[in-house]
């Protein structure tokens, strides 16, 4: 994989095309202006009666360490009392969700080596979501507890208006619902009260194009799938 991948997009069409989820980061730091201009941008994304409802920590050096390095201990550790704010999926999955959600974690785990039923390849390799992936920049986004469902739409859009930003900047991330596990965790190391729901972390940095994880690209459906065209 050549350094193409860290290319800034050339507009939004190339930025939402070339976002991924990038799972293994260069060491290089991300230059504060930079993430404060790509956080910046964010302001602008809508929001219902104009709410804004984003709260975010933008993490790096020594605070990205300690607050990766607690949930990673939590993890590993089988920390009980842990349990996220709200359900991200459904309980069962249904179709066709189901089979889109195991082609993606079989396809990631099996570009790893990593074989079906391997709890502690697999664990050890999930570990690495609690420190955002080695990223050199973490982002934890939070939201007010008596926010309803509307600002959580609003919400996703402040997320991938941050994601297209920062393709242009040559950069790439992996939103991380994982993060929201260990609520509590974050609560604490972000002098956080028990109002604000975590609702999930960011990774940051300049893609490791060298690394075996960065080829996994899951399959999308097709557009007409899922949209209709009527006139």
């Amino acid at each position: 994989m050549s350094n193409e991948l860290n290319q800034p997009a050339a507009d939004v069409f190339e930025a939402a095309r070339t976002r991924r989820s990038i799972r293994a980061y260069k060491s290089d730091p991300v230059p504060r202006a930079i993430l404060r201009e790509i956080v910046a941008l964010g302001r602008h994304a809508p929001s219902g009666s104009n709410i804004q409802p984003w709260h975010v920590h933008v993490l790096t050096g020594a605070a990205l360490a300690r607050l990766g390095n607690a949930i990673q201990c939590a993890f590993l550790g089988d920390e009980p009392g842990h349990q996220r704010d709200y359900e991200y999926y459904t309980d069962p999955i249904v179709e066709p969700y189901l089979a889109r959600r195991r082609q993606c974690g079989w396809g990631l785990y099996g570009t790893l080596g990593i074989g079906r039923g391997d709890h502690e390849k697999s664990k050890d390799y999930r570990a690495r979501n609690y420190i955002f992936f080695g990223a050199p920049a973490g982002l934890v986004f939070t939201i007010d507890r008596k926010l309803e469902k509307g600002s959580w739409l609003d919400y996703g859009m402040f997320l991938q208006t941050l994601m297209l930003a920062a393709r242009a900047k040559g950069l790439h991330t992996c939103s991380e619902a994982s993060i929201a596990s260990y609520p509590d965790i974050v609560r604490r190391e972000l002098g956080l009260s028990g109002e604000w729901i975590v609702i999930c972390g960011m990774a940051m940095g300049y893609a490791d194009a060298g690394a075996l994880v960065n080829t996994f690209q899951p399959p999308r459906i097709a557009v007409d799938e899922y949209a209709v065209f009527l006139e």
